[in-house]
Parts: structure tokens; sequence; C-alpha cells
């Protein structure tokens, strides 16, 4: 972690703060922090993270790589800009009422986020990403969607963190599935599942092989999914996911019933 020696900040928060002064002179006077960023973010829109270079970036913008050294330390320095300028809340957003459905929309805003651009999900996380300006205007917001809820501070931040993370796994898990496709055998296949997976081993989850099973031979011997369905999106399980999450939070309000109320 590259961190200022005075502040004891990583460099990468006091630019992205505006902290950070960009060269006045030399030969690379007309980059800027923005343009570099910016640069960076069509590449990895249209590559992938992995295109993403200090050498290509500064091709990009007609400049020396060398030149780019003198605004980002680093390529991780650089990576970390582009995770927190990649992802923005808009910036002009109205929440609705009551809390649950303005927690709702925040989540969804914050998956919106990762969907947008994918491939920040494989820069790391970390506490430096929580000290950007657009991690902390997404928390503020989704703080702001708890704020009439009579619940500990660190109970709010928790709600954030395990939103936000159950945001970017299931997008996660939407890249793996579109980039996996969808799973298919035959009729003989499904039976060879069904045998395997018996309700006497697997007791709570062998009636799913044993439909598909039922499907595929009812196909004739055509392909039939492996598992009903196919779709690359979990709009379902997360939806599920942020159900769970609300369940969690009225069972701690005061006026809730049980041990796990807060008061």
């Amino acid at each position: 972690m590259a961190e200022n020696n005075e502040t004891g900040l990583p460099r990468a928060v006091m630019i992205a703060w505006g902290m950070d002064e960009a060269p006045q002179r030399g030969p690379s006077r007309g980059l800027s922090h923005e343009r570099i960023i910016a640069a960076a973010i069509e590449i990895a829109d249209a590559e992938g993270i992995g295109a993403v270079t200090m050498q290509a970036v500064a091709a990009s913008l007609g400049f020396t790589t060398m030149s780019l050294y003198r605004y980002v330390a680093n390529k991780d320095e650089l990576l970390r800009l582009m995770q927190d300028s990649a992802l923005q809340i808009p910036a002009k957003v109205k929440l609705p009422l009551p809390w649950r459905e303005r927690l709702r929309a925040w989540a969804n805003l914050v998956r919106d986020a990762y969907r947008a651009h994918p491939w920040v999900l494989a820069v790391p996380r970390g506490q430096t990403s929580l000290l950007m300006p657009n991690s902390v205007r997404a928390a503020d917001l989704g703080m702001s969607a708890l704020e009439e809820l009579d619940l500990s501070l660190d109970t709010k931040v928790g709600v954030i963190l395990v939103i936000s993370q159950l945001a970017s796994s299931m997008v996660e898990l939407e890249l793996s599935l579109a980039a996996e496709g969808a799973m298919t055998t035959t009729g003989t296949g499904a039976e060879l599942l069904a045998g395997v997976i018996t309700p006497a081993r697997f007791p709570h989850i062998a009636w799913l092989y044993a439909a598909d099973a039922a499907q595929a031979a009812a196909a004739e011997g055509a392909e039939a999914p492996v598992i009903e369905g196919g779709d690359v999106t979990v709009d379902g399980e997360f939806d599920l996911g942020i159900d769970l999450i609300i369940a969690g939070i009225e069972a701690r309000l005061p006026d809730a019933d049980g041990p796990g109320a807060e008061g």
C-alpha cells in the first residue's frame, strides 16, 4: 500500500479526494488524473481488467509510460482509482419510503454499479476502498436508509457491509454462470445423476435431480438442463437475500419480540 509519509493516508485516497496535486510542468502537462482514470476504465470495459497496463493506458492517451508515473505511482494505485471512479451511485437519487423500500432501492443501486463495470470485482477491496469518495458516498446513502431505526451504529454499519457483499457476490456469480454457459445433458445423463443423488443419501435435495431426470426422459432423448432454469441472472436469490436481511433488522428493533431485539 502506497502511503503519503506525512499523512499516513494511501496516496490513492488523496488523489481521489483531490488532496494530491497533479504536476504542473513537464512533458506530461496535458495529462490529468481524471484523463488517466477514464482511459483505463475505457480499456477495462472493452477488453477486461487484464488488458489494463500502464503501457496500454499511456498509449491510448498518446503519452509515454513514464509520463503516467508522474500522476500514479503504479498499477495498483491506478486500479484503486479506477475501482472508485467506476463504482458510482447516480449523483441525484431520491430513495423511496418506507425504510424497507429505501434499503431495497439502495441495494439495487449498489448491485447496478457492479453490473455496469463487473471488472471491479477483480480489484481487491479493503480499508483503502472504504476511504474512497464514491465508497463513502454510497455508504452514506445506505446509512440514510436506516436513519430512522433505533439500532446501534455498529449494527447499521454491519447491515451496509453485508448488503454490499451480497450485491458484489451475486454479480460475481452471474458472471461465472454466463461464462460457463448452460449445462445440459441427455435423458441418460440425467438418469445417471438421479441414480447417485438419491433420497437415501441426500434426502433434502434429491427430489430436484429426480425432477430433472423425469423432464429429460419426457424430452425423448433431447438435451435438457441438468438443473432446470439456465438464467444467468440471480435476481430472485438477490431479492431473497435482501428479504432475509430486512427480517433480521426487524427482529432487532426495540418493539420486536425475543432476546435478539436491540434496546
